[in-house]
Parts: structure tokens; sequence; C-alpha cells
């Protein structure tokens, strides 16, 4: 999906449709719980690439912690320690800057061609960082978190009265039962001795104490519990002709007049909407096309370069 998408609440979803049934409105016919369910159905409908990415830090008691109530699918997870704490004094507007570069010094203005020059090693990056790049010189233990551009990756939690800074991430090893954890999840391969794996709700770890960041796929739900819904103009059409077909069937049900040529006209757009919302949400965008043609290069040259290793 190449387009960034907003959300709007199941209430404004409702609103937009019952507005369109004011008579039915009026008369008392229209219960607004009975079509949280087809929002819903719509929203695993057009699948994961809608949720929203979020991300939280557990605490690992007894090796294990509850998850977050809107947990999706894993997309990856890492072992974090060693934080610096800010405290905040519950005042006013408080603004802090910090910085989140390190990069190493690229030697002085002017140089003097009469002396024989000094070069300076920059410095070794490690390569277990978030952002996998294939030429860093990685090393063994992950101490901070630095790519190849010697930028500096921290993970910054705001609490109520204060701010946590983490700089070391260490790898862990997720076993999938293929429900849980996204596809392309990086902790299914990872090399280490820490593993975990989520069964009903909970995350069990090797290690008994910790602390544990994840970045997930959550539900569509706001922070009061509300249930969203895409705003997009593609979308928002797919969702309005469900819940009107869905209208349309409690009514006949119960017993109801209802013309023949809007059940017709719905049933007819419904279709249209839904196929235009579900190719809109296949498309893949650069990022997935140039993950697919790095796949087909990496194959292409396994299958004709590769074999003459072993010469």
């Amino acid at each position: 999906m190449a387009s960034k998408v907003n959300y709007r609440t199941y209430d404004q979803l409702l609103s937009e449709v019952i507005y369109e049934f004011r008579n039915f409105s009026l008369e008392d016919l229209i219960n607004p719980q009975e079509f949280i369910k087809i929002a819903k159905r719509c929203n695993y409908e057009l699948g994961f690439k809608i949720f929203k990415t979020k991300d939280d830090v557990l605490e690992i008691e007894k090796g294990k912690a509850k998850l977050p109530n809107d947990f999706s699918a894993l997309n990856f997870a890492y072992i974090i320690s060693e934080y610096t704490v800010n405290e905040v004094l519950p005042q006013g507007t408080h603004v802090e800057s910090v910085p989140v570069s390190q990069m190493y010094n690229p030697g002085p203005n002017e140089i003097n061609i009469c002396v024989t020059p000094v070069v300076s090693t920059p410095p070794t990056f490690c390569g277990k960082c978030l952002v996998q790049k294939p030429k860093c010189a990685c090393a063994d233990a992950c101490v901070t978190q630095v790519n190849c551009k010697g930028e500096e990756t921290v993970l910054i939690q705001k609490l109520k009265y204060e701010t946590r800074t983490y700089k070391n991430f260490y790898p862990i090893r997720i076993k999938d039962d293929g429900n849980v954890v996204s596809m392309n999840c990086p902790n299914k391969k990872a090399q280490t001795a820490n593993s975990a794996y989520i069964k009903n709700g909970f995350v069990y770890t090797s290690f008994q104490t910790g602390k544990l960041y994840l970045n997930y796929q959550g539900m569509l739900e706001d922070e009061e519990g509300n249930l969203l819904v895409p705003d997009h103009d593609l979308l928002n059409e797919f969702y309005e002709y469900a819940v009107k077909q869905r209208l349309l069937e409690n009514l006949i049900m119960n017993g109801e007049a209802v013309n023949q040529g809007q059940i017709q006209m719905i049933e007819q757009r419904y279709r249209v909407a839904r196929n235009n919302a579900m190719s809109l949400v296949n498309t893949p965008d650069f990022r997935e096309l140039r993950a697919i043609w790095e796949t087909n290069r990496k194959a292409q040259y396994h299958n004709y370069y590769n074999m003459f290793k072993s010469h």
C-alpha cells in the first residue's frame, strides 16, 4: 500500500451511514452496537497493512510478562538494559533535546603537506543493530547500537514523571507457532541463547527478569479503547456499504418494508467498493518491490555463481 492511512472512529463511520438512513433512525430501527462486528470484519479482510505499528517495553518477572491488550502480531523484539533516567517534575511544559546520533570527527579543515599525515581509524560499528546493514564491520558483543553511517539508535520511554533512555539492545530468538509472529520477523532466525515464545496473551522468556522491547502490529483501537477504521477515499466506501448491507438485512429480518431497488444497488456497489479497497491495500509500495527484487537477485546469484565455489 503506497499511501499513508489515517484513521477515524467507528462512531464517525456510523454517523455517516445513519445520516443516509434518517427515516429509519427516527423510527429507532438502527442499533449502533450491531455493526461493530462488521467494521472489525472489514479490518481483518484488508489485512495487517492497515493496522497500526506500535511498541512497548515489557517488564519480565519470573520468566513471563503480559502482552499489550491490543497486541495482534509481532514485528521484532529486543532485550534492553542499562538505561538512564531523567526525572521530570510535575509542573508546566518541559522540553528536552535528546541527541540521537554519534558521528566521528572528519579531521582538521587545513592540512600541512610538509608533515606526514596521520589517518584516523573510524570506529568499528556493531552489526547487530535495529537496521541491518550488509557491509557493517560486526562485533561479537553489542554495546551501543550504531549503524554503518555512524548513527546511534536509542529507545526513549516516556513515563508519567520520568523519561528512560535505552542504548543497549540484545537479540532474542522467538519461537513461532504461525499465528502471532510476523512472517518477516527477524527474531525467528536469530542465533542467540536467549529465546521466547508467545502463548495465550503472555510472552515467556528463557531469562527470569529483565526488560523486553516489542514492536508489533496493534489492533485498530485508540487510547480509550474505541474501535478505529481507516479514513481513506478508496476505503471509506467499502466500510460504509458493508454497514448498509447489514442494515438492510436486519430490516428485512425484522419484517420492515425495504425497497428492492435499494438492495440491488447496495449489493452491486458493495462488490465494487470491496474490489477497489482490496486492490489498494494489496498494491505493493516501493520498499516491498525492492525487497522482491533483492530476493530475486540473491536467488539468481545462488543459481549461477555459487555453484562454482566448490571447484
